[in-house]
């Protein structure tokens, strides 16, 4: 039987995560700070009604950061105390494990499960159901988000039976993320100083023991000079600055984190950063006298 849910955050990822459950056979509203995104989101069948918090089963919450995701569920209109006790929240934004902890605490005074559920994969897996789901949470919250997590992902790791857990591994996946695309920018303008281009680079180099997965997503597109942004560069200063708050705190030294996390900061302090992540390549090239494939069209 279908369940009731809202999606709050109609992004690259949250758009096409409301697109698979309703799919899925499931009645969906989907909510966003964009008009156009909801009205695009009803136009392909979700919900135009108002908002029944009451009568939801689910809120999938796929905002920015741990600020916008409080103010979803606790802020002036948070849903959290609308909700019908024993309704779950899937928390699926990149944030500190003591915000997921302070999260589910919140959530529970207020009679709702919390499953600390952040996400990997990039927009088409969102759009196809086969993200990956790092979720943390209590045995209860995991079987009421079941039918949603069914419907989102390829693959749901079982992190434990409290949240933090699934936010730490997400820390560390969006470590390993963060700086593979600023290697992958680096190593891609390095081998312009060599003559060899672009094309030329994601022909080889994915075919070679160097490559990544971030190198195979992202290689078309920067052949192509396309910066349409389906992951900012603007997410960078934030995920990885979580990550180095997180290694402060475990008194562990991230130096190439710390490293990647400045190409990003330059690359928004230099007007880029609500372009693709891959744009940051246009600031290695911009240092060493090039340009990359679309950048003299900015």
């Amino acid at each position: 039987m279908g369940l009731n849910v809202a999606v709050i955050g109609l992004g690259s990822m949250g758009y096409g995560m409301a697109q698979v459950i309703l799919r899925a056979g499931h009645r969906v509203w989907g909510r966003d700070i964009n008009r156009e995104a909801e009205a695009r989101f009803q136009a392909s069948g979700g919900e135009t009604d108002p908002l029944a918090e009451a009568l939801l089963d689910s809120v999938v919450v796929v905002v920015l950061d741990a600020a916008q995701t409080r103010d979803v569920l606790f802020g002036p209109d948070g849903l959290a105390g609308r909700l019908r006790q024993g309704a779950v929240v899937l928390g699926c934004a990149t944030v500190a494990p003591d915000f997921a902890r302070e999260t589910e605490a919140r959530c529970e005074e207020a009679g709702v499960l919390y499953l600390d559920a952040p996400i990997s994969g990039g927009s088409a897996k969102a759009a196809s159901g086969d993200l990956s789901v790092m979720a943390s949470g209590s045995p209860a919250a995991r079987a009421a988000a079941g039918p949603v997590l069914e419907a989102v992902a390829e693959t749901v790791f079982d992190l434990g039976e409290s949240a933090g857990a699934g936010s730490a591994m997400k820390a560390v996946n969006q470590m390993l993320a963060g700086v593979h695309v600023a290697a992958m920018a680096e190593a891609l303008t390095f081998g312009m100083t060599q003559g060899i281009s672009p094309a030329r680079f994601f022909e080889i180099i994915p075919r070679c023991a160097g490559t990544s997965w971030m190198i195979e997503n992202r290689g078309p597109s920067m052949v192509a000079g396309d910066y349409t942004p389906l992951s900012r560069i603007d997410i960078w200063p934030k995920d990885l600055g979580i990550v180095l708050d997180i290694a402060r705190s475990a008194r562990f030294a991230a130096p190439v984190t710390a490293a990647a996390l400045q190409q990003f900061l330059v690359a928004a302090a230099q007007g880029l950063g609500g372009e693709n992540d891959t744009a940051v390549a246009k600031v290695y090239a911009q240092n060493a006298g090039l340009a990359v494939p679309g950048a003299r069209d900015d």
